[in-house]
């Protein structure tokens, strides 16, 4: 809807009174002093930003045939010229604001329903918010599940609850036997580190940009995806290449390690990776073809991939406005979870395994619990999409980087963003926090940020000062990872190499 539709609606709205801005307010100071015509512009104004606070609040269904039922129920028009799908559900949100929710679900007596209302009566719009704004009354609505999402809900509170009591057990150690000195001067020590990062080796990795890269759990390979549809595994340090991957037919977009690769409670699946044309491949070690086929995600491009810390499940966003969880055992799909009103990008997975953080091209991040299906936190902050979203080791910290060029930190516990770093001069592509440092406390010392303005960045966590930039690409980076020790970084990038970083030769 445009600004020019939405200050016409306004207009009618504030003089039946259902859009007020308060006249004592002092976003009205001086108004009553101005001429009537630039006084009741700015109150149109004014009326315009507060209409637009309380729809971001609204939540409606993110299936576009209900979306049009509603629109049809409450006598609008169904679709306006040029208008897609994320124009009618934002459109729709202006509307519930204006009239009510209680506009749609009143119908006039004997109205008979036609099918799309009647599937869409099953849901709920979204929430309804009083004329002050004082008061927000929201509505959850539930897709049924299979009984293989109950059996793997059960299973991952079983398998995060034991891992988040060892996790809190151990940082209680660590910070009551750790004196204040010790834990500030190996934080001085790690900065002092990192400063010195320099390049120690750089390889070309295709014929054509590179999308992601990825180390192995035991730091002795990297995986990089490419835009020639090819998937690589390279060994480190000598970035020799040791298996090529051939499988997908369009771009390949995301590579991901197993959790357990490399490692001697390995299984057949070493790799998962995904493309533009939303095929989803798991890969061995022992062949270049691939061992299993993910479908289900056809046509859209699947963007990002990642490993439940399990390795029993497997995540994938898709650009259908949702993303989904796969159980490997089970070997089917068994969560689609929509909520985002664009594109989904990218996913994290909480380092006990309770929770998933993602981050969409509609500029909010949602952090999932996996055991309730519950949104528990929204991220909101971000004035355009977020390209890259991460868990810290400390599982209360949280990193979302975005097209607005900064990246923000947030506390999960106290569920607010802390800080916003004023990263780059581009897109960050990623954001990724320092492997946990002291076992299983979760001690992180950095914040590692990529961008496309050809550099990446280093910054000190917890009080996000800079500590070293990191340039040497001739393009954007698309992608970077930390080794598990912390002993090298790696970045790819739109110049068709990547490059190991680290403080002296590996």
């Amino acid at each position: 809807m445009s600004s020019g539709q939405q200050m016409s609606i306004l207009r009618d709205s504030i003089k039946s009174g259902a859009i007020d801005v308060p006249l004592g307010s002092a976003l009205l100071d001086g108004v009553a002093s101005q001429p009537p015509e630039q006084s009741e512009s700015r109150r149109e104004m004014l009326a315009l930003v507060e209409l637009r606070r309380k729809t971001r609040q609204i939540q409606v269904s993110t299936d576009d045939r209900e979306v049009r039922a509603y629109l049809r129920q409450l006598g609008e028009p169904i679709c306006l010229f040029g208008e897609d799908a994320a124009d009618r559900r934002e459109r729709l949100k202006t509307l519930i604001v204006l009239h009510g929710e209680s506009a749609i679900r009143k119908r006039p007596a004997g109205a008979s329903d036609s099918a799309g209302d009647s599937e869409a009566a099953a849901s709920t719009a979204g929430a309804s918010t009083s004329a002050s704004g004082a008061a927000i009354n929201k509505e959850l609505w539930y897709h049924e599940g299979p009984e293989a999402l109950k059996t793997g809900r059960l299973w991952l509170a079983e398998y995060s609850l034991p891992r988040a009591r060892a996790r809190l057990d151990a940082a209680r150690a660590y910070y009551a036997n750790t004196p204040d000195s010790v834990r500030k001067a190996r934080h001085l020590e790690w900065q002092n580190n990192l400063r010195s990062f320099a390049i120690q080796a750089s390889q070309i990795g295709d014929s054509r940009p590179l999308s992601y890269c990825q180390v192995s759990p035991d730091g002795s390979q990297l995986a990089v995806s490419s835009w020639s549809g090819l998937c690589q595994v390279w060994r480190l340090p000598q970035c020799e290449l040791a298996l090529t991957l051939r499988g997908h037919k369009t771009n390949a977009c995301c590579v991901a390690w197993h959790p357990k690769a490399t490692t001697p409670e390995a299984g057949p699946v070493a790799l998962a990776s995904s493309s533009l044309d939303g095929a989803v491949k798991l890969w061995s070690l022992d062949s270049e073809s691939p061992y299993a086929e993910l479908d289900g995600h056809e046509p859209y491009r699947v963007s990002r991939l990642a490993w439940h810390p399990s390795g029993r499940f497997l995540g994938t966003c898709v650009f259908d406005y949702s993303w989904r969880l796969w159980d490997l055992e089970a070997g089917d799909e068994i969560l689609h979870q929509e909520g985002h009103s664009k594109e989904v990008y990218d996913i994290a997975f909480h380092p006990d395994g309770s929770l998933a953080l993602t981050g969409g091209l509609d500029s909010f991040g949602r952090v999932w619990d996996l055991r309730t299906g519950r949104c528990v936190m929204l991220l909101e902050g971000h004035q355009r999409s977020v390209l890259s979203v991460a868990f810290a080791p400390n599982g209360h910290h949280m990193a979302t980087g975005s097209e607005d060029n900064g990246a923000k930190l947030w506390d999960l516990r106290k569920q607010v963003c802390l800080y916003t770093v004023p990263a780059h001069t581009s897109n960050v592509s990623k954001v990724l926090f320092q492997p946990g440092s002291s076992g299983a406390a979760g001690i992180s010392h950095f914040l590692l940020t990529a961008s496309y303005d050809g550099s990446a960045r280093l910054w000190s966590h917890p009080n996000w000062t800079p500590i070293h930039q990191l340039s040497g690409h001739e393009s954007r980076l698309m992608c970077a990872d930390i080794a598990p020790d912390s002993r090298f970084i790696v970045t790819c990038g739109f110049d068709r190499t990547f490059k190991l970083w680290a403080a002296q030769p590996i």
